[in-house]
C-alpha cells in the first residue's frame, strides 16, 4: 500500500457526493418564499382585524410584523438566511404574543 492509497477514502469512486440538506441558494429562495407568504397572510389578517375594530395598536402590531417580513426577505436576498430565520421566528412569536396579550 502506497501513501497515495492511504490519502484517498476507500468508498469514493471519483464521483462527487451530493451534499445533505439544502444548498445556500435553495435556502435563500425558500426563506424568501416563506416570508412572502407570511407577508401576504399578515396583510389579510390586518385587513380582517381592522374591519372588526379600528385600532392604532392593531396597525402597529401587524404593521411591524409585515415590516419584519420585508426585512427577512432582504436579508435572505443578501445571503443572511440564518439571521433571517431567527429574526422571522422571534418576530412572529412576539407579534402573536402581542396580539394575544395587548389586543382585546
Amino acid at each position: 500500500m502506497t501513501t497515495a492509497d492511504q490519502d484517498t477514502p476507500p468508498d469514493t469512486d471519483g464521483a462527487q457526493q451530493e451534499p445533505d440538506g439544502l444548498t445556500p441558494r435553495q435556502a435563500r429562495r425558500l426563506r424568501v418564499a416563506v416570508a412572502t407568504v407570511l407577508l401576504v397572510t399578515l396583510a389579510v389578517v390586518l385587513a380582517l382585524r381592522l374591519a372588526s375594530r379600528g385600532s392604532v395598536l392593531v396597525v402597529g402590531v401587524y404593521g411591524l410584523a409585515m415590516i419584519l417580513c420585508g426585512v427577512v426577505i432582504e436579508l435572505s436576498r443578501h445571503g443572511r438566511t440564518r439571521l433571517g430565520t431567527w429574526l422571522l421566528a422571534s418576530g412572529l412569536t412576539a407579534a402573536l404574543a402581542a396580539d394575544w396579550l395587548l389586543l382585546p
